[in-house]
């Protein structure tokens, strides 16, 4: 069954852009002009990733990305014209897996998805491991996080990373090799995207992220998991 991408954005002439090449590409696509017919395509089709424009009219793009992420693990891959860091960040700390700045390339775009689809698909074997830290559970099968036994939700790209460094803890990660073992990727993206996302899963998951005691950072290095209790 092919992968399903819902593609989002006011402009037509970005989606017919978009949507020929993906659909030579074999995914099945849906389109949207909206916030709000994004979010009733999501919660009718449940596609496999969204490529979300920032500016939409009824409800904006980071509001849908926000209302997406709650509906389950979905890819997502913002989309604008705003180039500036504080934006990419923004966009990261509201759910999305990944960022894209108009103009882009076709190309780029479905290396990107490729990456993203990778993530979410990279896990599912019964015999993974469990990994326990004091009040955290990591469950590698499953995808899945508990804190205090209450489950942690967690986009499919903080899922990885976390399970990167718990699986390991102690050992010293730099930026790059997570980009590269938990994003997948080392071209595409650049390393301050690994902070964006460290700081997103500590909110989730440490009882105060300003002294975290599971995701410890390196200075100078990189980060490691705190050692096991």
């Amino acid at each position: 069954m092919p992968q399903k991408l819902l593609l989002v954005d006011d402009e037509r002439k970005v989606l017919e852009f978009m949507e020929p090449f993906l659909r030579s590409e074999g995914y099945e696509t849906l389109t949207a002009e909206s916030g709000l017919e994004a979010l009733a395509k999501a919660r009718t089709y449940r596609p496999d990733l969204v490529v979300l424009d920032w500016m939409l009219p009824e409800k904006s793009g980071l509001d849908v990305c926000r209302e997406l992420r709650s509906m389950g693990p979905t890819g997502i891959i913002m989309v604008t014209a705003r180039s500036d860091e504080a934006d990419k960040i923004v966009g990261l700390e509201m759910g999305a897996d990944d960022y894209m700045t108009k103009p882009f390339s076709l190309r780029e775009l479905s290396a990107r998805i490729r990456s993203v689809l990778r993530r979410l698909d990279g896990h599912g074997a019964a015999s993974m491991p469990v990994y326990s830290y004091e009040e955290l559970v990591v469950s590698e099968a499953e995808c899945r996080v508990w804190k205090k036994g209450r489950e942690v939700p967690l986009t499919p790209t903080e899922f990885k990373l976390l399970l990167t460094v718990a699986s390991r803890p102690g050992i010293v990660y730099s930026r790059l090799q997570l980009l590269q073992s938990a994003l997948d990727d080392d071209i595409l993206n650049d390393e301050r995207t690994v902070d964006a996302h460290i700081s997103r899963i500590r909110k989730k998951i440490e009882d105060d992220p300003s002294h975290p005691k599971y995701i410890q950072t390196v200075y100078g290095f990189g980060y490691r998991f705190g050692d096991r209790r």
